[in-house]
């Protein structure tokens, strides 16, 4: 099988496993929308999640995958498995010890963090303080995730994608049933929420388990520090923290500013951040860890004309997919918050404002995409200082895009702030690789994005149409919007493969290769 083809292959294996997870994921969102709305408890547990958030992407999904993936990939290839699992046993130990430090430390510190993040929120009595609250309960969640993405990387390295993929569905189950179950015993609601991410992360974790112990993988105390490829992984992963920070950096700068703006502008921007996350993970994400372990490999047998092929095809593969749900979720932006958020204490002016945010994110959901896939080529290169001197200059553009624009357009212009500098953020790095290994073929990419884009655009302007024959903010048949919406992304999804097929999208058959049997049945 060619290594395209089982990139393909172990895309769809993902892509199934990751939209069950983020089926879950929006029904989470739709609770947490009908019990919390966008007032004051939502806006602080919003705020009160982000930093354990934020810390799960840096120490755990970013700087640690980062670092371990490429290591670990490169020890399999030069020196053998039992060389690898030692290895993974010295990051286990070492990261538990730096998780418990992390963990107390943010539980102490928590009320100045909040204090510095979101000083907006003294303005309204008790805000502050509820936050500080929400954020020592949810703080260990790092903790459980970290270990959790420890499991994901060293399965993913193995080639064993679905499982990883799958676990986050058990996180959403785990905060769905706390909210439903413990909503009406707390004099605060909101803790049922707070709790449901402790559940949710340990859930997320004990499911990996059983996985690894199938691939011969028993994690274990080793405390040789020593380790030359621990070490080696130390390097990577120093800078890959500042590298893994750059985005989650402007969300934070997005909540810091619109605390200042009328209240519920912290939750119009999760919500729609939310909303957005859907195409990401189903696509994006499971594209980019694909990918990871096969870059590495190529970069660890200095196989760079494979690297950028396999790159160009990795790019063109998501922006197949990526384009399409841009256009789509700016066409129909009021629909889909009105079908999936409009309930019990979410209303239609919220869904007006978090729609606002939602049209603006869309618009850079495709330099996001590429941008997660330019930056794994540079961490296969055991290159992060790159991504971390482009990503500062951005964030620093972003601020003043975040300044400017938040005065005419309220938190829309912050939302449009971030996919402003993530359209530059892409170009600059696409720039440095090319400096680095050279040309990337990207050229030939262009006519397979010009279909891509003609036949999107088709699709946008069926969708747009179907969805116009209603009001969206009156009130009105639930079962009716349903109908309507399911009609629109139906008949857009069906007009875009039809014109894919009609211009011969080599994409097209790149999919239905997917489902053919050598390509879907997964190695043992």
């Amino acid at each position: 099988m060619s290594e395209n083809s089982r990139i393909t292959r172990n895309f769809g294996i993902v892509g199934v496993a990751t939209f069950l997870s983020r089926i879950l994921g929006l029904v989470r969102e739709m609770a947490i929308a009908f019990y919390f709305g966008a007032g004051m408890a939502a806006d602080s547990f919003f705020v009160a999640f982000q930093i354990p958030n934020i810390l799960r992407i840096l120490l755990a999904e970013g700087s640690l995958s980062i670092a371990f993936i490429p290591v670990f990939s490169e020890t399999m290839v030069k020196k053998g498995r039992g060389e690898a699992l030692k290895l993974a046993n010295a990051t286990f130990t070492i990261l538990t010890i730096i998780l418990i430090i992390v963990t107390a430390l943010g539980i102490f510190f928590a009320s100045p963090l909040i204090k510095i993040m979101v000083p907006g929120f003294a303005k309204i009595p008790g805000k502050t303080e509820l936050t500080i609250l929400l954020t020592r309960i949810t703080f260990p969640f790092i903790f459980l995730v970290s270990l959790a993405a420890l499991c994901m990387g060293i399965l993913n390295s193995l080639r064993r994608f679905a499982a990883p993929a799958l676990a986050p569905a058990f996180y959403n189950l785990g905060v769905i049933l706390s909210v439903v179950i413990l909503f009406p015993y707390f004099n605060f609601p909101i803790m049922a929420l707070a709790i449901g991410v402790m559940v949710g992360g340990f859930l997320q974790l004990a499911f990996q388990i059983p996985f690894l112990g199938k691939n011969g993988v028993h994690l274990t105390s080793n405390f040789d520090f020593q380790n030359p490829e621990l070490k080696k992984m130390g390097k990577i992963m120093a800078p890959a923290i500042f590298g893994s920070a750059i985005y989650q950096v402007k969300i934070f700068i997005n909540n810091f500013l619109a605390s200042f703006l009328p209240q519920g502008s912290v939750s119009y921007l999760n919500y729609a951040y939310r909303l957005l996350e859907f195409p990401l993970g189903i696509f994006v994400y499971s594209i980019s860890s694909v990918v990871l372990p096969s870059f590495s490999t190529f970069a660890a047998n200095n196989e760079m004309t494979k690297l950028k092929e396999t790159f160009v095809f990795a790019f063109r593969l998501a922006m197949f997919i990526v384009i399409p749900a841009m256009v789509g979720l700016a066409v129909l932006r009021v629909p889909i918050v009105s079908v999936l958020l409009e309930r019990g204490s979410f209303t239609p002016e919220e869904t007006m404002q978090t729609s606002i945010a939602l049209f603006y994110y869309s618009l850079g959901l495709w330099a996001i995409s590429g941008l997660r896939i330019t930056v794994q080529v540079f961490y296969s290169l055991h290159d992060t200082k790159t991504p971390v001197k482009v990503g500062a200059i951005n964030v620093l553009i972003h601020v003043l895009f975040s300044v400017v624009l938040m005065g005419p357009l309220k938190h829309g212009g912050l939302a449009l702030a971030l996919s402003l500098t993530s359209i530059l953020h892409f170009l600059l790095l696409q720039m440095y690789l090319r400096r680095k290994i050279g040309r990337l073929g990207m050229r030939a990419a262009l006519p397979s994005l010009a279909k891509i884009v003609f036949a999107s655009l088709i699709m946008g302007w069926v969708c747009s149409f179907i969805s116009s024959q209603i009001n969206w903010l009156t009130p009105g048949d639930f079962y009716k919007r349903i109908v309507y919406l399911a009609g629109a992304i139906g008949s857009g999804t069906l007009v875009f493969f039809g014109v894919c097929f009609l211009l011969r999208c080599p994409e097209l058959e790149s999919l239905k290769d997917m489902f053919k049997k050598k390509t879907i049945t997964p190695s043992a």
